[in-house]
């Protein structure tokens, strides 16, 4: 029997193996770590269970000895009835008493054992545990059960479901400015974040600000930016939009026009991992093309979604591409996914190449392909499409994808029906937040990115942004939370936060880093339960490094704060 794969799980399968793949090396570390105390401990208990076996063998042998009988007369009982059963398959019938024989033991060996309460526990077992009058459930080594001066369990935590109105179901007010101000202030003090610096914590679920300082001046906030972009697009689009690549086919010309949608997530890697996938829009086009009883094109492709210029105001850079509406892999010149690396001069040239390529594997002739754009009497031949925008949303934001965000400014623009250049989607990312209602006086876009040095957005600006993406008035916005890097394990975050502060998993931020600026802001749970939205941005450092070890002792100190 064939068993189909459910559709939740075909879409989840992509963001499952990114997860895994961002934490298989810390677990098989872990494994590595624990591996000698597992050995040890082995080594230790195995004298025990040899003892107990050999104990526990004799009262085996009676017990089987003494339900033998009664398990013989109960399949001979039911024998009959199996057999007068209508199956023509005799090795049903074996099975069928097989199984009530077996059945049948188990009943009679459970009686035998000792009675059970109505909880199901064996009340002998409970009552054994009871008496050994010890609290918790851990212990902390491995003689802990025989040595007199090894330490006792650990204590068990309290029960996390209580009933309504339990001292357990309280919940502690949030911190107050005071107390904030005693913890950051000297944190944010530290040398090494330069001369200025704001930074501004709010609680989430009122949109009340507990600490503030300078936290309406606006200063350069690097990928922290990402996050007003993320909200402007999903606002302007929706989580679920997708961006679509198609190849049309004008009549009478055999000209094939390869249209861009502006994805910037679209692949030719052999292995898709969940993303639009080139090779197999050329699969698609082909055997459309041979119904047709076409075998040779024109090869043309079409990127005039967006307009302007291609190149970033910072100019050629590992981190970012050429802003194109056509390209495959980010233009990217090896098989990486995410960071810095050589880029294509021309996306769209590139991606086109890597199209006729598939197409001349499936028997499709092409000419040499060149600039285009496609009419409205062309006939679409094949399409695929991204996944949707909040998986889009949250790539970007965990690997701080440049490419992804400048692409998404301009999405933002093509929605709100401005201009698609960097002009045009910083204007529709600014015009996106207003009409959230969010504070963006002071704020100045110039990119989509962060990458643009005159881009400035205040510490107030950052964290009203993390709140409206908790608000339950805007479900469309969860990803720009739910896609922050997560301290010690993913993206941006993934080497920071490792020295077992108790940060690691609790602290979830976008980063920002530019020569002489290091930003930071995301959400952290602190240690009274209070989801608290924070934003730190320090210009003039002169270490990076120091910087954000600086940030992240801050960041670290607020997880830690009983500060209500």
């Amino acid at each position: 029997m064939v068993v189909p794969e459910l559709r939740p799980w075909r879409a989840a399968r992509p963001r499952v193996k990114r997860v895994a793949r961002a934490v298989r090396p810390r677990l098989e570390r872990a494994a590595q770590s624990v591996k000698p105390q597992v050995t040890r401990v082995t080594q230790a208990v195995k004298p025990q269970v040899t003892r107990l076996t050999e104990a526990a063998k004799p009262q085996a042998a009676r017990l089987t000895e003494a339900v033998k009988p009664k398990v013989a007369r109960l399949v001979a009982s039911v024998s009959p009835q199996v057999a007068k059963l209508p199956r023509p398959d005799r090795t049903w019938r074996y099975t069928a008493v097989a199984t009530t024989a077996g059945m049948a033991l188990a009943a009679v060996v459970v009686t035998a054992a000792g009675p059970w309460d109505s909880s199901g526990q064996r009340t002998a077992e409970r009552d054994h545990a009871v008496a050994q009058e010890r609290s918790g459930g851990v212990d902390h080594d491995r003689n802990s059960d025989t040595s007199a001066k090894a330490p006792r369990p650990a204590p068990s935590a309290p029960s996390v479901l209580v009933g309504l109105g339990g001292s357990a179901n309280s919940v502690k007010s949030a911190p107050t400015g005071t107390a904030l101000a005693d913890v950051l202030s000297p944190l944010l003090g530290n040398s090494a974040l330069g001369t200025r610096h704001t930074a501004a914590v709010v609680d989430v679920s009122t949109g009340k600000r507990l600490y503030g300082v300078g936290a309406d001046d606006a200063l350069t906030p690097a990928s922290t930016t990402k996050i007003a972009t993320a909200v402007a697009a999903l606002s302007a689009l929706g989580a679920d939009h997708r961006f679509t690549t198609r190849t049309a086919l004008e009549p009478d010309t055999k000209e094939l026009v390869l249209v861009g949608g502006g994805d910037p997530t679209l692949t030719a890697h052999q292995d898709s991992d969940g993303w639009a996938s080139l090779r197999t829009l050329a699969d698609t086009t082909a055997t459309a093309l041979k119904k047709r009883g076409v075998h040779e094109v024109t090869l043309s492709y079409d990127k005039t979604l967006y307009s302007g210029s291609e190149l970033h105001p910072i100019g050629v850079n590992d981190n970012l591409a050429p802003v194109s509406a056509l390209m495959a892999d980010e233009g990217r010149t090896d098989d990486s996914s995410s960071g810095p690396v050589l880029r294509v001069t021309d996306p769209a040239a590139d991606a086109v190449k890597k199209f006729a390529g598939f197409l001349e594997e499936h028997g499709i002739k092409t000419t040499s392909p060149g600039p285009s754009k496609a009419t409205a009497r062309a006939d679409t031949l094949a399409t695929v499409s991204s996944p949707p925008l909040s998986d889009i949303v949250e790539r970007m934001l965990t690997n701080s994808d440049n490419d992804i965000a400048e692409a998404l400014a301009r999405q933002t623009a093509v929605a709100t029906g401005k201009r698609a250049d960097f002009d045009g989607g910083a204007a529709a990312i600014d015009a996106q937040l207003t009409k959230l209602q969010l504070p963006v006086k002071g704020a100045s876009f110039n990119d989509g990115s962060g990458l643009n040095r005159d881009d400035r957005l205040t510490a107030d600006l950052l964290t009203a942004l993390l709140v409206k993406a908790g608000s339950p008035a805007h479900p469309e916005l969860r990803p720009v939370l739910t896609g922050l890097p997560i301290a010690g394990f993913t993206g941006t975050l993934t080497t920071r936060y490792t020295d077992a502060t108790g940060a690691a998993g609790v602290v979830r931020a976008k980063t920002g880093t530019l020569t002489g600026v290091n930003t930071l802001a995301g959400t952290v749970v602190d240690k009274d339960g209070q989801l608290l939205a924070f934003a730190f941005l320090a210009s003039n450092t002169t270490n990076a490094l120091e910087a954000q070890a600086a940030l992240d002792h801050t960041a670290t100190a607020l997880a830690a704060c009983g500060c209500s």
